[in-house]
């Protein structure tokens, strides 16, 4: 299983987050262990807390880190909960955060998790396969109303009241119950020449795994926490993969690094007026040619890097 991940952006992520042997860091979204093994190969005199939901992640992450090392913990967990599980074991500050947000190579490839439209499977993509709310809820039970709106929210796709006009057409008949049952719904609602340029689902299923999964919601909420739990020279690095997340997270850093307006543009600006956080990337890093060819589902990833300073 770990063969078939390839980590996104891996040197340049490592090389962002500074390790020393003694670093503590958090990896947010553990996956099947990609950064994290090599995060611990250079921190053997430190720690690193990994969350994930997905239990067969960290299964496969569990044997994989044993191999390395024993200074890690893994927490079953969404990445918003965690300060909150931090400080039940005593960790108040933190030398690094990475967050490598999206859907880890093994989720799109195991068919049975619905996440991929190429592949035939019951309508699922639960990242945390123990929670209701699945795909199949989505399609069948939300209005047209909140279809359409999702699908514009987080696929950002025009057609999106055609699509779900059409799903409420189909399910007055019978239930959608599978991936690829729901890709020729969408096909029959976007006209030929889209279908041509780009596969027609890619943005619907996108928009279907980010409401599922409260991806949006719980990002920025996870990002205060981040920070709050930073050292001075502590760095957050995030790992993106799509529009939506990256604007959210290009837009908080910024917001986080600015100058106070009352003092922007003068000489000598005091310390305490002085952000708390400077940017490391001005402009996102993206891979290089070399790894698309090696990965090409890396290609639309970007990393953004901020760091603590005081």
């Amino acid at each position: 299983m770990t063969e078939k991940h390839i980590s996104v952006l891996l040197d340049e992520t490592i090389s962002s987050l500074n390790l020393n042997e003694n670093s503590v860091i958090v990896d947010a979204t553990l996956g099947y262990g990609g950064h994290s093994s090599n995060i611990l190969e250079r921190i053997n005199m430190g720690y690193l807390f990994a969350f994930d939901q997905d239990s067969e992640a960290i299964r496969h992450s569990t044997d994989r880190l044993s191999k390395i090392g024993a200074n890690f913990t893994i927490i079953k967990s969404n990445f918003v909960h965690m300060k909150e599980e931090l400080e039940k074991r005593g960790v108040t500050q933190v030398d690094g955060v990475l967050f490598d947000l999206g859907v880890s190579s093994p989720q799109l490839d195991e068919t049975e998790r619905g996440f991929s439209y190429r592949k035939d499977a019951k309508l699922d993509m639960r990242m945390d396969q123990t929670q209701k709310l699945s795909a199949y809820d989505v399609v069948n039970k939300y209005s047209k109303e909140d279809l359409t709106r999702i699908f514009l929210k987080y696929g950002e796709d025009k057609f999106s009241n055609n699509i779900a006009k059409k799903i409420v057409e189909y399910r007055e008949q019978k239930p959608i119950e599978t991936t690829l049952e729901l890709v020729e719904i969408i096909k029959s609602a976007v006209p030929m020449k889209f279908r041509i340029e780009k596969h027609p689902a890619r943005q619907i299923f996108q928009a279907i795994r980010i409401e599922v999964n409260h991806e949006l919601d719980v990002l920025e909420p996870a990002l205060d926490q981040a920070l709050e739990l930073l050292k001075p020279g502590g760095r957050v690095c995030v790992i993106t993969f799509h529009s939506l997340e990256d604007r959210i997270v290009k837009n908080y850093f910024k917001e986080k690094c600015a100058i106070d307006e009352k003092v922007k543009g003068m000489p000598n600006i005091p310390k305490e007026y002085l952000p708390d956080f400077k940017l490391i990337t001005n402009k996102a890093i993206a891979p290089t040619e070399e790894e698309l060819e090696r990965n090409p589902r890396a290609r639309s990833s970007k990393l953004r890097v901020m760091e603590r300073i005081k």
